[in-house]
């Protein structure tokens, strides 16, 4: 529940059903869980041996794993990770401050949730101060919830929220499927698919939102991995992590998608298809704060959870490497991550870049790494026994990681540079 906690989250429910939209439907959500199967599954048992081999988080785990520079590429990627949760705490901040005005609108109380979202441009103090207040909520719950450490608190709190968001998902998706129209929504979904719909777009889509869906990126999975015992099958465990995964995704979508054809309005909405567009659904059915609040309480849980993973690998970077105490450590990343939210959350021109690169391009470069390291740097005996565990895996396998996976998340990541940052390319 815990592996499954780190990989479900934004990603899932906010990200999934909007690139289902902006990319064509069943076209996409086929190939996407193709690429989950081939790719997804075998770089989750890559990170995960690689953190149980060198029983380190991200900051030690390249180094250990004998990758030339691997210190400075741990430390590059601790001041990723710390970049990336502080943006990443911001949305769920949105999320939550959603989840309060749908929880208000019953007792007449209207509070504008989109007053929030930073602006395009400029300084929205009244959205600044309500972002830094539930970032700031966000980050102590997290922290919290690390002060009592793995067992205790991170594994305990997924027991519970995993399950609770599953349910809430399900009770979702009846109340969408039950709307008038939503079978055309289903049927774009789901059924409706052309072998032409897979174009060089949808293919390089599904495989970068499988890398940022399960976590990859050389960080969450490789600090959990080394917290597994030697005799657990790491296959076992990446094909659970990525069966809950998918299903938290393709739920979100059927929660999202028939309910939106049903109110004829544009699946193609893009990021704003969660925060701009289903508020208006939940406005319009009858009990809609109520499945509004279901939906955010759920989006904030699963949000919450990879926030914690996050946190967890950046104060483990700091108790591995450093004399500082974890109690000290819990205290520092969460005041550095605080403050650090502060740049992205003023404006969407500094958000959106900010997002690209400390989200979708280092984390493609944090997954090539990984798969990189463990299938070249670590010794083909050790790969191989740390991808088994117990379970003798097959030792094509670790052909697979050194060519077949690392040339996909290139693929991905070349895709990325050349479309969103050198605007070389055009989605087609």
């Amino acid at each position: 529940m815990a592996l499954i906690g780190v990989a479900v989250g934004l990603g899932n429910v906010w990200r999934f059903p909007y690139m289902v939209g902006k990319f064509g439907g069943a076209a996409f959500v086929l190939f996407y869980v193709l690429v989950v199967i081939v790719i997804g599954i075998p770089g989750l048992m890559a990170e995960l041996a690689l953190g149980r081999e060198t029983r380190r988080g991200p900051v030690g785990a390249f180094a250990a794993g004998g990758l030339p520079l691997g210190r400075y590429v741990g430390w590059g990627f601790f001041g990723v990770v710390t970049a990336a949760t502080s943006y990443y705490c911001a949305v769920i901040g949105w999320v939550l401050y959603f989840a309060l005005a749908e929880l208000l609108r019953p007792v007449g109380v209207v509070l504008d949730a989109s007053a929030i979202l930073p602006p395009d441009s400029g300084i929205d103090m009244g959205s600044l101060v309500r972002q830094l207040l539930c970032t700031g909520i966000v980050i102590a719950t997290c922290g919290a919830v690390q002060w009592r450490g793995l067992r205790a608190g991170i594994e305990r709190a997924s027991v519970w929220i995993m399950p609770t968001l599953y349910v809430i998902l399900l009770i979702l998706v009846g109340r969408s499927l039950t709307l008038p129209g939503a079978w055309a929504g289903v049927q774009w979904y789901l059924l409706k698919f052309s072998v032409a719909d897979i174009t060089p777009a949808v293919v390089v889509a599904a495989m970068g939102q499988a890398i940022f869906s399960m976590s990859l990126g050389g960080t969450f999975m490789v600090l959990y991995g080394s917290y597994l015992a030697d005799h657990v099958p790491l296959g076992r465990q990446a094909v659970t992590t990525a069966i809950g995964d998918t299903m938290a995704g393709l739920l979100a979508g059927l929660a999202i998608i028939p309910a939106v054809f049903a109110l004829g309005l544009p699946p193609a909405s893009g990021p704003g298809l969660l925060f701009t567009t289903l508020p208006r659904v939940f406005a319009t059915i009858p009990l809609g704060w109520l499945f509004g609040l279901l939906f955010f309480v759920g989006l904030f849980g699963a949000a919450w959870l990879s926030a914690v993973a996050a946190l967890e690998a950046l104060v483990a970077g700091l108790t591995d490497n450093t004399r500082i105490t974890r109690s000290r450590a819990i205290v520092l990343m969460a005041t550095v991550t605080w403050a650090l939210s502060i740049p992205p959350s003023l404006n969407n021109t500094i958000f959106v870049p900010w997002d690209l690169t400390f989200g979708s391009g280092m984390q493609t470069l944090g997954a090539l790494l990984a798969v990189l390291t463990l299938g070249w740097c670590v010794s083909r005996g050790r790969a191989l026994q740390q991808l088994s565990g117990a379970h003798p895996v097959p030792g094509w396998l670790i052909h697979w990681l050194r060519f077949g996976v690392p040339a996909a998340i290139l693929t991905v990541g070349l895709w990325w540079l050349a479309s969103s940052v050198l605007q070389l390319v055009t989605a087609v």
